[in-house]
């Protein structure tokens, strides 16, 4: 059976390699200091949809990503590695979403692509760490959703069959289509690049990024359309201005504050009684360096 595919993903900055210069002094991201990344589970969902569409002939694997107009190097980093088309949901209006705003922004995208089998997407981003967004999508688009996926093992007579990676062990279900599975970073890793595809769609670009290439370029573009990725607005998916962006964000980060830890003294244990690693231990309770 052929099955339509969307996979989330977002651009995140690479909060794995935090400096100094991470943080601007009012609590924000210093963007320019952390180069943007395809978040690490969104890639481990990338390969949970490739293996479903080795095993379907037909089948389409679709990227929709949220964000700046730049965001689109997200999907020409999926589709090299065997995805075949991209959705960027760009708009100023979307801006300062929290997972709330995010979600519906989302689900109002996936209601406009139209017929779907399965969403795939990663467990959680980086950049937050909330593991939000993936359910609070099944909510509104009033699907089943499986979260912490480690793998999809069948997928047939309309229903998935996943397992399940939790902290205690190994859970194995089934859910009805369509439905919404996020991924952990348990999972397999997502395959390389393959180079035809790179070089085949190396110039794939959204309309925005379109604007300022060259004219030779511009007419390489126009003349392939498997070189042009969509790019929708609030305005094309239908969402009510009330539930995006700030307005639509209950969430308010009221202060961030970058925390430096930095030794101050050294304790250290001396005797070879009892009493002397007791006195150690409240000491190191009370500073709270353990406990």
């Amino acid at each position: 059976m052929s099955l339509n595919i969307i996979v989330l993903a977002k651009q995140v900055p690479d909060t794995r390699n935090v400096g100094k210069d991470a943080m601007k002094e009012d609590g924000t991201i210093n963007r320019a200091a952390l180069p943007a990344i395809f978040n690490p589970e969104d890639l481990n969902a990338l390969e949970q949809a490739l293996r479903l569409k080795d095993k379907n002939p037909g089948s389409t694997v679709t990227i929709l990503t949220m964000g700046l107009p730049r965001a689109a190097e997200v999907i020409r980093e999926a589709i090299y590695r065997g995805a075949d088309a991209g959705i960027v949901l760009t708009d100023r209006a979307l801006g300062g979403a929290d997972t709330l705003a995010t979600s519906y922004s989302l689900a109002q995208a996936v209601k406009k692509f139209g017929k779907c089998d399965i969403i795939l997407g990663g467990r959680q981003a980086i950049d937050g760490d909330t593991a939000q967004v993936g359910p609070q999508i099944a909510e509104k688009l009033g699907i089943p959703q499986v979260t912490y996926a480690e793998e999809i093992l069948d997928l047939n007579n309309g229903h998935v069959t996943v397992k399940r990676r939790l902290e205690n062990g190994v859970e194995t279900v089934k859910a009805p289509l369509p439905c919404v599975v996020t991924v952990n970073g348990s999972a397999a890793e997502c395959r390389p690049r393959n180079a035809r595809r790179v070089m085949k769609y190396k110039y794939a670009v959204s309309p925005s990024e379109k604007e300022k290439l060259s004219d030779d370029l511009k007419k390489i573009v126009d003349e392939r359309p498997y070189l042009q990725l969509a790019e929708w607005g609030a305005a094309y998916v239908d969402a009510d201005p009330e539930q995006i962006g700030l307005a639509g964000s209950p969430t308010k980060v009221k202060n961030v504050e970058n925390v430096v830890f930095t030794a101050k003294e050294n304790l250290c244990f001396a005797g070879n009684d009892d009493s002397a690693l007791e006195n150690l231990i409240k000491e190191l309770i009370t500073n709270h360096t353990i406990g």
